[in-house]
């Protein structure tokens, strides 16, 4: 027998039928909206939380202006300014501004100092010395991760869109070889040089190592050095070394003297024998192969002794070692046309007031037509800013040299020379800002000032 629904019921079951096909439908439509991608962040955005963030923008590197070392670089990386600070934007590094790079220049990583500053291999760049490789103490980028940065500078390092490969930055491949490969350099043949070395020491976890060691040159008779060659392992800051103003108490032989204690204090002793110094060669980049002019050469008298100053920054959890190869080749006295004199122009005229900020200049002039062919610069803690101007004919006002790290300055080599004529000058113009309740005046102490150009020249 056939059984009939009363019409209610059949409204009923129309209703509760619709309602499920309701509920099935919206829970297609969410079962869909699941399935859309999520947005992609952006390639700038990846770089940031990626790269610049845990590597670059960390406390004592570039997290704010308050950062020790930003008067150097003066450059911070955080979330919130990187990229303005970046694109577009002038180097600081001389050489690189010399050579016309930025920052970050869109569309050409090959003209970005961003770029060459994460890439340790010197081949990139010519040889150029634009620098420590960064991030300095802590594990270089991986091949990936510095390929992706160059892609994105490549795509016009644009602000929005994903335009790099992010599985670029998973690759785990090194950049550069382990600190255990590392090759110092060979010994100069006989009767064309001499080498000399830092042998390897340790930098501890998490600690800045500068030392000093006195060291015999090995000369028993004048040499004239035409060329040096210098290789560090990585992670150095700069090696230097220095002649001495004054012969009388100089520092033992071959005893290694560091800057700092243990617990970070300065070492009296080894900073007031930095008073003394005198530059002769350094270096802020891993390796530099320098060539004096032809026909010139740097001289070296019988039985020198000199300074050798090493600096190295561990960041990491664990100890690094630091160790420093040096080349000096030399040429005879016979094909040496022209001597490099080494640039000691000091400012003993220093009145800095308490509590004060201050500029002082003083004027260099030259007897006789010269060539600059480096500079650098001394002060102590109170030097904020040395700058080097010339005076006189047509470069008149120009500045050739700023550096704004009193611990560590700029050391720039000038690829065309320098001129000036006779009764043309070098002036500097140095900033200390005195923060003590007393006057200070120039004196050998790290409590009192100096104010000097150092560098290389000839006179013709």
């Amino acid at each position: 027998m056939q059984r009939h629904l009363h019409p209610i019921k059949l409204s009923l079951l129309g209703a509760i039928g619709l309602v499920g096909l309701l509920i099935a439908s919206c829970q297609k439509s969410d079962d869909k909206t699941d399935a859309e991608p999520k947005p992609v962040a952006s390639s700038l955005d990846q770089l940031q939380r990626r790269i610049l963030t845990p590597t670059c923008a960390v406390s004592g590197c570039h997290s704010s202006e308050s950062d020790p070392t930003f008067g150097q670089h003066r450059l911070v990386l955080a979330a919130n300014v990187a990229y303005k600070n970046l694109v577009s934007v002038e180097a600081t590094n001389a050489t690189a501004k010399a050579n016309g790079l930025l920052r970050v220049k869109p569309f050409a990583a090959l003209e970005s100092l961003l770029y060459h500053k994460l890439n340790a291999a010197a081949s990139h760049h010519s040889g150029a010395n634009y620098g420590n490789p960064m991030p300095l103490g802590k594990e270089l980028l991986t091949v990936g991760q510095i390929e992706f940065v160059r892609r994105w500078i490549e795509a016009g390092a644009p602000k929005e869109g994903s335009v790099v490969d992010s599985t670029l930055l998973d690759d785990k491949t090194p950049s550069t070889p382990v600190a255990e490969a590392f090759e110092g350099l060979a010994v100069p043949s006989a009767g064309t040089g001499l080498q000399l070395k830092l042998d390897p020491f340790t930098v501890i976890p998490n600690f800045e190592r500068e030392l000093f060691v006195r060291k015999s040159i090995g000369n028993s008779q004048d040499i004239y050095v035409n060329r040096f060659e210098v290789k560090m392992r990585a992670n150095s800051h700069h090696f230097v070394m220095y002649n001495f103003r004054n012969d009388q108490n100089l520092p033992a032989m071959n005893q290694v003297r560091d800057l700092r204690n243990s617990d970070n204090s300065i070492n009296l002793l080894t900073a007031l024998s930095m008073q003394n110094h005198v530059y002769f060669i350094g270096i802020q980049a891993p390796y530099i192969n320098y060539v004096f002019p032809e026909g010139t050469a740097l001289p070296i008298p019988a039985n020198a002794t000199m300074d050798f100053n090493s600096h190295y920054v561990n960041k990491s959890a664990t100890s690094i070692t630091g160790e420093v190869f040096v080349n000096l080749y030399t040429t005879d006295k016979s094909k040496v046309k022209n001597v490099v004199k080494t640039m000691d122009f000091n400012n003993n005229d220093l009145n800095i007031p308490a509590n004060t900020r201050v500029t002082l200049t003083k004027t260099f002039t030259m007897s006789k037509p010269v060539k600059v062919l480096v500079l650098t610069s001394h002060t102590h803690k109170l030097g904020e800013k040395f700058v080097i101007r010339i005076k006189g004919g047509a470069r008149d006002g120009e500045a050739i040299y700023t550096s704004t790290n009193w611990e560590h300055p700029e050391i720039i080599t000038y690829a065309t020379p320098i001129q000036l004529a006779k009764g043309e000058a070098l002036v500097s113009e140095i900033t200390y800002n005195n923060t003590t309740a007393k006057a200070v005046n120039f004196g050998l102490t790290s409590e009192d000032e100096m104010g000097i150009i150092f560098g290389y020249y000839l006179e013709e």
